[in-house]
């Protein structure tokens, strides 16, 4: 077995999950892209994914799309973030389709395109609020119009994002002001669009209870496939597991002791001064994870467990059950914390199977 601090990851939770929501989804004429940058771009998880049924795979770092192209998975894979123009030549090596919103970036990918003789598919992303990423609508027409008219680039749709960076909602007026803006383009230009990707796993209340979905046929979808929640108020969807994935940590000191720090306190390790409860003395235990490894805020400790701090290589919890050192002690995550685990090499990846229905389906 892997040692802690590990994630144990269940596959077949994961393909449930995945592939509830694309057939919930199927329903209302929305595919599924499968988003892997919170998995660094996993194989295993982009596997699942593809048995699940989603129309493709996005991340937003070419390096884990690199990676997937590498492991021969029979899949389309999109650039969800903008790229890099120092990137462009791997993008057009390796990706089937980026996320646009710089004419600049979109010529070079072009001139790497017909360098190596591919086409290169793009999705030019509209600005509707959250003020991250985007066109301003009126913008959009002339970018369109120069696009179309480069050299090895297939424009492919158009996208949007919100909820990430401001938490604008998904809601009938900006989803229908960007099937608006397809319709527009659609007849300035007299073409059909193929992919309008209304945004991420934020979109999925709108998705599910709105009356008309408009020309939204596409979502990206990783946190809810992941976790088992929507993204605006985390609240677990109906039918998924929220346990999919689970951080493992291992006890390296376990002593009773005060709450109460003696002597004079100022800044800790990371500029703050925490807010101190004393509540007397109390079986603390110390396990091998940090700040490094795993974002604190978004664990969700087992039930007896109360989190009283960290820093960078350690957390400090109490236990009701005094655990020994080299006791093992789980937690669940929100999306910061299955990001930053993730990622880190610190932290192991350990996968296994537990919904039998799943690895019977993989099987056949």
């Amino acid at each position: 077995m892997i040692s802690a601090p590990r994630l144990e990851i269940d596959l077949g939770k994961i393909q449930h999950n995945a592939r509830t929501l694309v057939e919930r989804l199927a329903r209302r004429g929305i595919s599924v892209t499968g988003v892997t940058k919170a998995s660094l771009g996993s194989t295993e998880i982009a596997h699942e994914l593809r048995l699940a049924g989603v129309s493709g795979l996005g991340d937003s770092r070419i390096e884990n799309i690199e990676a997937m192209r590498h492991s021969h998975l029979s899949a389309r894979l999109s650039l969800i973030r903008s790229p890099m123009l120092s990137q462009a030549k791997r993008v057009v090596a390796s990706a089937d389709i980026s996320f646009n919103t710089e004419l600049e970036v979109i010529r070079r990918l072009s001139f790497e395109a017909v360098k190596m003789g591919r086409t290169h598919a793009v999705v030019l992303m509209v600005e509707l609020g959250d003020l991250r990423e985007g066109l301003m609508p009126d913008d959009l027409v002339a970018v369109v119009r120069e696009t179309l008219s480069l050299p090895n680039i297939v424009f492919k749709g158009l996208g949007t994002n919100l909820a990430c960076q401001s938490g604008v909602s998904p809601d009938d007026a900006n989803m229908g002001e960007l099937s608006r803006l397809v319709a527009l383009v659609e007849s300035t230009f007299d073409i059909s669009i193929e992919i309008v990707s209304g945004g991420n796993s934020a979109n999925l209340d709108w998705a599910f209870s709105s009356k008309c979905t408009g020309r939204i046929n596409n979502l990206r979808l990783g946190e809810s496939i992941l976790l088992g929640r929507e993204a605006l108020h985390r609240n677990a969807i109906d039918g998924l597991h929220t346990d999919a994935i689970t951080l493992v940590a291992e006890v390296i000191e376990s002593k009773l002791k005060p709450t109460k720090p003696t002597g004079k306190l100022a800044q800790n390790a990371f500029g703050n001064c925490p807010d101190i409860v004393d509540r007397g003395t109390v079986a603390q235990a110390i396990l091998a994870i940090g700040v490094q490894d795993v974002d604190l805020g978004g664990l969700q400790p087992s039930k007896g467990i109360k989190i009283l701090g960290g820093s960078s290589d350690h957390l400090v919890v109490t236990s009701d059950a005094n655990p020994a050192v080299g006791a093992e002690i789980t937690f669940q995550m929100d999306y910061s914390a299955l990001l930053r685990a993730m990622t880190s090499p610190f932290v192991g990846k350990s996968y296994q199977y537990t919904d039998n229905v799943s690895r019977l389906r993989q099987i056949a």
